[in-house]
């Protein structure tokens, strides 16, 4: 890699980056600073690909939501909490919360819960409640929805 790039080069580099997925404004500032442009021209840049429309948060908060609940099966405190990381308002990380619908929702997550509980080879049911409900949880649903599927699950073997 070049130790120094011209404005023009760096912003056709990051209009690549951009262009083939969708990117936050940390992304693109942390992309920058590695090919150690100064503050000035990151400022000029990130302007340009706002306005051309190659940056735009809530186009990256909606996809970012979307591909991690369809593809990872992340719940909703996952998402909202890997958003915040990535420096995403409270706003946006609500409206791309609303791309998942309440029943996509509910249905991947029953099927990750009843999935998961079939796989867990635990006779002690203490051990096996404890193992599916840590899984579930780190994958960010809600507590009372994981709580209500392990009784549910439970219930339905006796």
């Amino acid at each position: 890699m070049k130790d120094v790039f011209s404005i023009k080069e760096a912003k056709q580099k990051i209009e690549f980056f951009c262009s083939y997925q969708e990117r936050c404004h940390e992304e693109v500032v942390d992309k920058l600073r590695s090919m150690k442009m100064d503050s000035g021209e990151i400022d000029q840049i990130m302007v340009h690909l706002i306005a051309e429309n190659f940056l735009n948060e809530e186009r990256f908060a909606c996809s970012f939501a979307r591909g991690k609940h369809r593809i990872k099966h992340w719940g909703k405190i996952r998402i909202t909490n890997e958003l915040k990381f990535k420096n995403i308002s409270q706003t946006l990380i609500n409206t791309a919360l609303n791309e998942i619908t309440p029943e996509e929702y509910l249905e991947t997550f029953h099927a990750l819960a009843e999935r998961n509980w079939q796989s867990i080879r635990e006779t002690n049911t203490l051990k096996k409640r404890k193992k599916f409900c840590d899984y579930m949880l780190r994958r960010g649903f809600e507590s009372n929805l994981v709580y209500d599927k392990v009784k549910e699950l439970e219930n339905s073997i006796q």
